[in-house]
Formats: structure tokens, C-alpha cells, sequence
């Protein structure tokens, strides 16, 4: 027969309770989401990285990417005269859509290149804030002949989803139309 005194009754008990205390310190609480973890996105390079929210989504706090833009397309049979095909101007429509529901996003710069690279100009003369599931546009006229690309950085002030961005490209005139997207893809995570 084992005996227990009152006071070994209560130093087991205590020592019971800060065990568990301790153990259920280790876990996260039931009701809350796990904490987003890092994910390195370019892990040999040291740049900066991503987070993953709990479904499993890439978050980022700022990214610059490249949207590739054409003022016009080539088509029809190559002209003997000039040696080049037909060329068509068409309009560009730059929307960059915030697609995160709870978090603002800051766009600050849309830089317009050439098919050269030599910068044209940046279509932002300050940073635009863009609001949950909100949009920013840049219009692009059909007579300009001279893009090649877009570089558009943003920023926030935590890990959100990252924006969509796309150019439509546009024809419409008399009784034809023509309509094209193209992408916007990650070139650097911020």
C-alpha cells in the first residue's frame, strides 16, 4: 500500500498542472489559424520571401513585375516595297485588380518601356493606394506605337494576396474588332 501525504497530494498535482500548462503552450490555440510561414521563393538568391496563409496561398508583401504590351501587331503578306507585313495599332488597357478582400495594396511605379528597353515614361507621379478587391487602370492610346513593356511594383504593409494584372489590347473600328490579354508575371518578390 502506497501513502500519499497532503503536501506530496499537492506538489504532484501542482507539478501535473504546470506540465499541461506547459505542453498546451506549445500548441496554437483551436480556435485561431495557424501563423503564415516563410517560404523562400528564390531560396539560392537571399531575396526576399513569400509567405503561404494557412489554405495554402502565396502571400507577398510587394512584388515588381513584367507585363508585356504590344502598340501593334503584324500581319498579311510581307509588302515587296517596304519588306515589312501589315501593321495594325492597337489601344492598351492596364488594369491592376487588388485581390485581396482585407488589405490595401500601394502601386508605386507603372514604368513604360520601349521595345528597345529605354524607359518612355512612369504613369504614375505618386504611389496609388488600391483598396481591397479594387482596380487601377492606365490607358494607352492606339496611335501610341512606341511599348514594349510594363514594369509594375507594389507594396503593402503586410502579406496580402498578389494583384492581378493584365493589358486587354483593343481594334475596334467599323465592323471588326479584335481583343487580346496578355499577363503581368513576377520578376522580383519585395
Amino acid at each position: 500500500m502506497i501513502r500519499f501525504s497532503r503536501r506530496s497530494f499537492s506538489v504532484g498535482l501542482l507539478l501535473t498542472v504546470v506540465a499541461s500548462a506547459a505542453q498546451a503552450q506549445g500548441s496554437p490555440a483551436p480556435s485561431l489559424p495557424p501563423a503564415p510561414t516563410p517560404t523562400a521563393l528564390y531560396p539560392a538568391s537571399g531575396m526576399s520571401s513569400s509567405y503561404t496563409s494557412p489554405g495554402g496561398i502565396d502571400l507577398f508583401g510587394g512584388q515588381s513585375l513584367y507585363l508585356p504590351i504590344y502598340s501593334h501587331l503584324y500581319h498579311g503578306d510581307v509588302n515587296p516595297k517596304t519588306g515589312k507585313p501589315t501593321e495594325t495599332l492597337v489601344s492598351k488597357q492596364v488594369s491592376i485588380r487588388n485581390t485581396d478582400p482585407r488589405a490595401a495594396l500601394l502601386v508605386t511605379s507603372a514604368r513604360y518601356y520601349n521595345t528597345e528597353g529605354q524607359l518612355l515614361r512612369d504613369f504614375l507621379p505618386k504611389p496609388q493606394s488600391v483598396p481591397p478587391l479594387g482596380s487601377y487602370e492606365i490607358f494607352i492610346s492606339r496611335s501610341d506605337s512606341s511599348g514594349g513593356n510594363f514594369i509594375i511594383e507594389w507594396s503593402a504593409e503586410r502579406p496580402i494576396n498578389p494583384p492581378l494584372v493584365e493589358a486587354l489590347h483593343s481594334d475596334v473600328r467599323d465592323s471588326r474588332a479584335l481583343f487580346f490579354v496578355t499577363t503581368a508575371r513576377p520578376i522580383w518578390p519585395r
